[in-house]
C-alpha cells in the first residue's frame, strides 16, 4: 500500500463561539497506509495521517492567532464491488482511529486525544496487477469536547505486492 492526500473540514463544537471562529476549519494532510487484500472484495489497512499546521483567523476577542494541527492513526476495513468497466470498483469503508488535535496560542498549548469512528464511500481503479488509484469521501465522528466530526476527501495511489 502507499500514500494518500487528504483534505479535511473540521466541525468544531464548543460552549464558546469565539474559539470556534478562531480555529481553522480546513486541513491538508498526508497519510501512509499499510495493509493486505486477501481477495478482490475485501482489504484491511492500517494508517497514519498527519496534517499541516493551520493558522486561525485573528479575532478581537482572541489575543493572537491560534495554530492547530492533528494526527491520527487507526485501521479501516474496505469492501470492493467490481463494476462494468475493467479495473473499476466501488468501495465502502468503516474504521476506527485515535485523533490527536494540538492547538497553540501565544505561549500556551492544548493537546487533545480522542477515539473516533470512520465511514466512507469511493471508487478504485486498478491500473494493473500492482498499481491502483483510489478516491474516498469519509465522515469521521470524533465527539470530543472541541471537535464533533471531520468530513474528508482522500485521493491516493496503491501498490500491491
Amino acid at each position: 500500500r502507499l500514500l494518500d492526500y487528504i483534505y479535511s473540514k473540521a466541525d468544531y463544537k464548543s460552549d464558546d463561539a469565539v474559539w470556534d471562529k478562531a480555529l481553522k476549519e480546513n486541513y491538508n494532510s498526508g497519510a501512509v497506509n499499510l495493509g493486505m487484500r486477501p481477495n478482490q472484495y475485501f482489504s484491511l489497512e492500517g494508517f497514519f495521517q498527519q496534517s499541516a499546521s493551520a493558522k486561525g483567523s485573528r479575532l478581537s476577542e482572541v489575543d493572537g492567532k491560534i495554530k492547530s494541527k492533528f494526527y491520527a492513526y487507526g485501521a479501516d476495513a474496505y469492501g470492493y464491488m467490481p463494476i462494468g468497466c475493467d479495473g473499476f470498483s466501488l468501495l465502502g469503508t468503516v474504521g476506527i482511529a485515535n485523533y490527536n488535535f494540538k492547538m497553540k496560542k501565544n505561549e500556551g498549548s492544548n493537546d487533545k486525544n480522542h477515539m473516533g469512528y470512520r465511514g466512507g464511500l469511493g471508487f478504485q481503479y486498478d491500473m494493473n496487477d500492482h498499481w491502483a488509484m483510489r478516491v474516498v469521501g469519509r465522515y469521521s465522528y470524533i465527539d470530543s469536547k472541541i471537535l464533533d466530526n471531520l468530513m474528508e476527501a482522500t485521493a491516493g495511489v496503491r501498490y500491491t505486492f
